[in-house]
């Protein structure tokens, strides 16, 4: 794998939802033809901009990439403006979106994909995965506040998901996700969904608008589920509580400890961040391109 940080070029991108409004993105393209397109559903707050650095690495690896924001984030809307947006829509309306526009642009490259966190809850939750070849989760977890192994971390989490966050998204209309250390701003709605997910036991697994069980045991296409040992709340064990449901599909999990990055820590975040994750990123792209045919039409 290359880590060359050329790439062909960078083509930004609308793709219209069809329940209502757009999302803005980036088309990467390599110099050449692409073996690959790798489609990046993002974490919740996370802007577009945080991917950059995978973004140009896949370019490198003579693959095209796609980047984007969920509507109501980042450069796809304002989140009051989008106040009523749930993450559910994000994941059944946003990720088929972008996944169609993908099918429509580059209609003879195979398409994989990365979810990460809810991007990869979507994908478990076989949404945007009809033409895909294989996808990865990463840092993809049943986000159950009282699994978080520290009670530190629980009682901040705590507080953010069901005190300050439904409160404030109540009261001002959206999530103010910049001021309490969550990332980019986000609608109100999606944050009162992800309080009440968290303080089930089988998160989204336990609200019965959701037929996640048999939406997860619908999967067929190969699995790579990738965390970190230090993220403070998407443990090896709250990752299997999503990867234990994808039942038609082989699925391979992988930890990454700070050391074997060489880094300080690697969290929630790390594994995609430039300067914390890239020693992890040769092997995940080697793992989606094997599911991609050698000889393109």
């Amino acid at each position: 794998m290359r880590t060359n940080p050329t790439v062909g070029n960078r083509q930004d991108i609308v793709v219209t939802v069809p329940a209502g409004g757009a999302i803005a993105g980036t088309l990467w393209l390599p110099a050449g033809a692409p073996r690959a397109v790798v489609v990046v559903h993002p974490a919740t707050a996370t802007p577009e901009r945080y991917y950059a650095g995978f973004g140009t690495f896949v370019t490198a690896n003579d693959c095209a990439a796609i980047t984007y924001d969920y509507r109501g984030t980042g450069r796809s809307g304002t989140p009051r403006a989008n106040k009523r947006l749930r993450m559910r829509d994000w994941m059944s309306q946003d990720v088929p979106a972008v996944a169609e526009w993908v099918d429509g642009r580059l209609p003879d490259v195979p398409q994989v994909a990365v979810g990460h966190s809810l991007g990869g809850h979507a994908l478990a939750l076989n949404h945007g995965t009809g033409s895909l070849r294989a996808f990865a989760t990463v840092a993809s977890h049943a986000g159950v506040t009282r699994t978080i192994p520290s009670v530190g971390e629980r009682r901040r989490v705590a507080l953010v998901l069901d005190v300050l966050g439904p409160t404030l998204a109540r009261t001002i209309g959206y999530m103010p996700g910049r001021r309490l250390g969550l990332g980019e701003d986000f609608p109100a709605a999606a944050m009162l969904e992800w309080s009440g997910w968290s303080r089930r036991p089988g998160y989204f697994f336990d609200d019965p608008t959701m037929d996640a069980a048999a939406r997860a045991a619908a999967v067929v296409a190969p699995v790579l589920a990738l965390g970190a040992s230090d993220d403070p709340w998407a443990t090896p064990r709250q990752i299997e509580a999503i990867t234990d449901r994808l039942t038609s599909t082989t699925v391979t999990r992988r930890t990454y400890t700070p050391a074997e990055l060489g880094a300080a820590r690697v969290g929630h975040h790390g594994l995609l961040r430039r300067g914390v994750g890239e020693r992890a990123w040769p092997a995940l792209l080697e793992w989606l391109l094997q599911h991609v045919p050698t000889e393109q039409p």
